[in-house]
């Protein structure tokens, strides 16, 4: 169980973060330039690169990470409500509020056990 709560949230945010970025690939059907493509495309992975750092501190730090998990799918339901169709909203944060949960339970797992040897 320790294994399990240690390393899934861990894969899920790689793959929540993989996810993110497929949405980055319409620039592609855009007609930019060379220039502008780039920049549109690095513009489109800002969100990804945002939940890779949140994933990095929540590797080292797993009860801030879980907070900040959390903390993004509410600033996404904040700032695009109203915007989407319901189901938009359950795809970005609802992964976001899982990660962040499985970060939390990971971190109540390891001090109970220090707490108990």
């Amino acid at each position: 169980m320790k294994i399990w709560l240690t390393w899934t949230p861990r894969i899920l945010g790689l793959l929540f973060a993989a996810f993110l970025s497929l949405f980055s690939l319409d620039v592609f059907g855009q007609g930019f330039g060379f220039w502008e493509m780039v920049l549109a495309l690095l513009m489109h992975l800002i969100p990804t690169g945002v939940v890779l750092v949140v994933l990095a501190v929540a590797w080292r730090w797993e009860r801030i990470g879980a907070i900040l998990f959390m903390a993004l799918g509410i600033w996404y339901l904040l700032t695009a409500w109203g915007r989407f169709h319901w189901s938009a909203y359950a795809v970005i944060s609802g992964p976001l509020f899982l990660v962040g949960v499985l970060f939390l339970a990971s971190w109540l797992n390891r001090t109970r056990i220090q707490s108990t040897t």
